[in-house]
């Protein structure tokens, strides 16, 4: 705690976050659990991306979209996971009032780009089904690379206005965030100061953040969807919805958790609810994304094969090796406070 001037206000200068301090028999087997997603999740993003790198046959616009997704997956758990298991292993879970809104702004920042993407890719997908002969002139390498900077820097544009409006905040009541990590709600509902502002900007940004990358991602496939109804064939219905399917599974599952995560109010008894749902989009779907794509496109499939039955086993074990590495290095060394 501080004091204000004049010595009649404290301020907060930590928050804890309760997260699922409610179930203490539970924390190690939760430490072990979230370890292994953690590690996993890294792992398997780390690998998309090496084979996006790698395999010549993945080198197009809708691979070079997915790698920039697993990128986005890897950093969007390290900013939440590490610290989670740190106050599992340690039972501290507090953390400073700076680092709560650091981690806000880098995790606001990566869903607001995974948003973006999202809709690049279902453009992407509606050009490929849609209008096939003018796929390659228009989704050329510099318009890609232009869709995916576009993404990441109105991401970061926006993300630095708003946390540059809640550093403004002031926190002198109590300081428990009934969360696992600082989302903006609930630390917005502890501030004693002033908060419309930061109310209305939020509102304004998460606005023209969501609906339009929503609207152009049900748009697109709507088209899609449309188009591939009039094929006349079994076999090429299947073959172009083949190409989006994947992708579709993706937006459903990030769309429909992040809906009922922010769409059910989280009081009373809903709110432990609204905590599993977000760690199904938080924690789950970064997890899950490499493993859809893995499972059910043609492409990856066949270069993990290549991969798997080409290199030899000092190779393999390396390639593994260095993503467990990069798992670990996200882990903060000193797993007290922030």
């Amino acid at each position: 705690m501080e004091k204000g001037e004049g010595g009649n206000q404290t301020f907060v200068t930590e928050f804890i976050l309760m997260g699922f301090g409610n179930l203490p028999e539970l924390q190690i087997l939760f430490f072990l659990l979230f370890l292994v997603i953690y590690i996993v999740t890294v792992a398997a993003n780390t690998l998309i991306v090496a084979l996006v790198v790698t395999d010549q046959h993945l080198h197009s616009p809708m691979y070079f979209f997915l790698g920039n997704l697993s990128c986005l997956e890897i950093c969007c758990n390290s900013t939440i996971l590490p610290r989670m298991l740190a106050s599992f292993l340690t039972g501290d879970r507090t953390i400073s009032v700076t680092g709560c809104i650091v981690q806000f702004y880098l995790f606001g920042f990566l869903v607001t780009t995974e948003c973006y993407l999202l809709a690049v890719m279902s453009y992407d997908r509606y050009l490929a089904i849609c209008k096939p002969l003018h796929y390659v002139t228009r989704m050329n390498g510099r318009f890609c690379i232009q869709l995916a900077a576009g993404s990441w820097l109105s991401s970061f544009i926006v993300l630095t206005i708003l946390m540059c409006l809640v550093s403004q905040l002031a926190f002198c009541g109590p300081n428990e965030i009934d969360h696992f990590f600082c989302d903006l709600s609930p630390v917005i509902n502890l501030s004693c100061s002033d908060t419309s502002l930061v109310t209305l900007a939020t509102l304004i940004f998460s606005s023209i953040d969501t609906v339009p990358p929503f609207l152009l991602t049900l748009t697109s496939y709507v088209y899609i969807i449309s188009t591939i109804l009039r094929i006349s064939s079994t076999s090429g219905r299947q073959k172009a919805f083949s190409t989006c399917s994947s992708h579709l599974i993706v937006v459903t599952i990030f769309y429909g958790t992040l809906m009922i995560v922010y769409m059910l109010p989280n009081t009373g008894a809903l709110r432990a609810p609204n905590k599993v749902f977000s760690v199904f989009y938080t924690v789950l779907t970064p997890l899950i994304n490499p493993l859809i794509y893995s499972l059910r496109n043609k492409e990856v499939k066949e270069a993990l094969r290549k991969l798997f039955h080409c290199k030899p086993p000092y190779i393999l074990a390396q390639h593994l090796h260095m993503a467990a590495e990069a798992a670990f290095i996200s882990l903060p060394l000193y797993p007290g406070r922030q």
